[in-house]
């Protein structure tokens, strides 16, 4: 039987899916790496850990909105294979600087906001690219495609650093890392992306105020940006007392602490396997809001090892944490691509990462606080009512009467 050829993925998606992967696993890879070599190498403390994590996420503050303006003035093919070429060479020069003994602390922070650099082009002018590469039909499989990706790589790319630094060498992760970014590189390459109208020169700053118009004023856009705010507040506040909590009250041991976090990336496999039948099992609304609801039960979960300290609660918690927002991820993705303007689909989804990023470490600096002044099980009260915030604004907006994509917006 010939295939419905209506119903593939076309082979330049699949080449940016691959691509995808590569970079993806590339990024989990550093990102585990990087700090492992800082403690190992130089003896780094937790204050520099931080240090480091900042700067691999300070490009997503500070760079989305520029590089989403270049994504709907250049080709996004373009944008991207520039991006993940200045990953390869980061993670080259990371390989360099420890093969050769001389890794220092001010080294591996400039790397690694280099490195961070590809993913903010990937994240930024990947799901822009996706509506002309595939149908209009096929755009939720194919961002639950590339979503797919990035949880693999996220369950698995740490503990495969973690095992290559421990038995064959810190150098042998960065060999990996790099081969595979520059596996991404090549297979962005043969991505054929079709050509767009040309945009009307004017002022920057024009361009960047009408996107974030656009997805402040949209009432479908609006709400999924004021959720995303209070989900990522919310999660860092979790973050930040998770570690010092799970040890010091769960009683787990470091091995221990690490599994259940790994139940995150297990979750998040998981709830991108099933987004396909979840999403066609209900109205699109009730799908987009199925993430924050879920994100609810998992805190509950969480704020219920106060009564019952257990670590399979703890895990249960991250896995729903993992599985529920992923759904979330493709589903919202899969509306802003259909509402969006195709020549704004770069400035309006870089407005959201740009938002997300800034309520990190708002969240992880109100979780310090909190944690220093009243302890961890506080920092889990409050991160209780910032997930049921964050579910109350998606559960009474707009979404309810939501029962299937809207039309595809001109331009």
């Amino acid at each position: 039987m010939i295939p419905d050829m209506k119903h593939r993925l076309t082979q330049p998606f699949r080449l940016l899916a691959a691509a995808n992967l590569g970079a993806q696993s590339a990024e989990q890879l550093s990102l585990a790496a990087v700090p492992l070599v800082a403690v190992l190498a130089l003896g780094s403390g937790a204050g520099e850990i931080g240090l480091l994590g900042a700067m691999q996420t300070l490009p997503f503050l500070l760079l989305s909105i520029p590089v989403g303006l270049l994504a709907d003035r250049l080709p996004r093919r373009s944008v991207m294979l520039v991006s993940e070429a200045v990953r390869a060479a980061s993670l080259l020069l990371l390989l360099l600087m420890v093969a050769s003994g001389r890794t220092t602390f001010a080294g591996l922070a400039v790397l690694g906001f280099i490195g961070a650099l590809g993913t903010v082009g990937f994240t930024v002018a990947a799901p822009a690219l996706v509506p002309s590469l595939v149908p209009r039909e096929l755009h939720a499989r194919a961002n639950g495609r590339l979503e797919l990706a990035r949880s693999a790589a996220y369950a698995g790319g740490p503990a495969l650093a973690g095992a290559l630094v421990a038995w064959a060498g810190a150098a042998s992760a960065f060999v990996l890392a790099t081969m595979l970014s520059l596996s991404a590189v090549a297979l962005l390459r043969r991505v054929s992306e079709p050509p767009r109208a040309p945009v009307p020169a004017r002022h920057a700053w024009l361009d960047i105020r009408e996107g974030a118009r656009f997805a402040w004023h949209d009432p479908l856009l609006r709400p999924i940006l004021l959720t995303g705010i209070a989900w990522n507040i919310a999660w860092f506040v979790l973050q930040a007392a998770y570690v010092p909590y799970a040890v010091r009250v769960l009683g787990l041991s470091p091995q221990a602490v690490g599994l259940t976090m790994g139940c995150y990336g297990a979750g998040m496999v998981s709830g991108a396997l099933l987004a396909p039948r979840v999403i066609g099992a209900m109205a699109f609304g009730r799908a987009i809001q199925l993430g924050p609801a879920v994100s609810v039960l998992a805190i509950g979960a969480m704020v219920a090892t106060l009564a019952a300290p257990s670590g399979l609660l703890a895990g249960l918690s991250f896995f729903l944490f993992g599985a529920g927002p992923i759904v979330w991820t493709i589903t919202t993705t899969t509306l802003r691509q259909a509402i969006t303007p195709g020549a704004m689909l770069g400035r309006v989804g870089s407005v959201f990462l740009t938002v997300n990023a800034g309520a990190r470490p708002v969240g992880a600096g109100i979780g310090a606080l909190v944690g220093g002044l009243w302890g961890e099980p506080a920092c889990l009260w409050l991160a209780l009512a910032g997930f049921v915030l964050q579910a109350g604004i998606i559960l009474a907006s707009s979404m309810n009467g939501l029962q299937r994509l809207p039309q595809a917006s001109a331009g």
